[in-house]
């Protein structure tokens, strides 16, 4: 149906329907006209919608919102269809018109007189529809994110115990690296040291002058060793 007057957005009255439970719809009317437009809004089934606003006078290029709520029902139809049917009538007006100005005789039909109607028939909809993902496809992805974690905590947990890196750090490679060189060094240094040391401690027994003083010189030194080769590891 095409009216000159006013656009009627939706074209169905979709309105959520819930056993026992009230539930709204929306229209809104637009005037496509320069002149004032009014409006009034007609039911088959008066009883059972409430209409806010049942008229109005809506200016040029203006617009107006209407809500409709359905009482609550009592039982579910057969295939949820809906006979129900909702009837807007629209005339152009002076201007200075105001919405107490709108009585029913303005929408009677006579000669020379304007009365354009839009009918709108109710459709029922699902008041909460189901989520597009299904409830499986969610527990998936979140059995994969714990997965994830648990294989992430674990690989901080074993660099933590190897000495590579924190538990609060992601691994990295080169100073892993870096840190394994500095080892190998160190250990091979430290060796060195202990051979010198002991092939010293057989020259002093050779000539059968070990004294304590040496024997402690040989300590200390084993000490400083040891902690420098702790200080690197640390």
């Amino acid at each position: 149906m095409s009216n000159t007057l006013l656009r009627i957005y939706p074209s169905e009255l979709k309105m959520p329907f819930e056993l026992k439970k009230q539930n709204s719809g929306c229209i809104e009317l637009v005037n496509k006209t320069d002149q004032p437009v009014a409006f009034k809004v007609k039911t088959t089934n008066p009883r059972k919608y409430a209409v806010r606003p049942t008229s109005r006078v809506v200016p040029p290029g203006g617009s107006c919102g209407v809500t409709i709520t359905m009482q609550a029902p009592k039982e579910i139809p057969q295939d949820y269809h809906c006979k129900d049917k909702f009837l807007v009538q629209s005339i152009m007006v002076q201007e200075g018109i105001t919405d107490k100005d709108i009585v029913p005789d303005m929408f009677i039909r006579a000669p020379g007189k304007v009365v354009e109607e839009f009918k709108l028939r109710v459709v029922y909809i699902p008041a909460n529809p189901p989520s597009p993902v299904p409830e499986e496809d969610e527990e998936e992805i979140a059995d994969s994110e714990v997965d994830h974690e648990v294989f992430r905590q674990s690989m901080l947990d074993a660099a933590s115990r190897q000495g590579y890196t924190s538990a609060s750090q992601a691994l990295n490679y080169e100073d892993v690296f870096k840190l394994k060189s500095e080892v190998v060094k160190y250990t091979a240094e430290n060796q060195k040291i202990q051979q010198e040391l002991e092939l010293l401690r057989k020259r002093m027994q050779s000539h059968g002058d070990l004294s304590p003083m040496f024997a402690l010189l040989v300590f200390m030194l084993s000490v400083l060793v040891g902690y420098l080769m702790t200080g690197r590891n640390a």
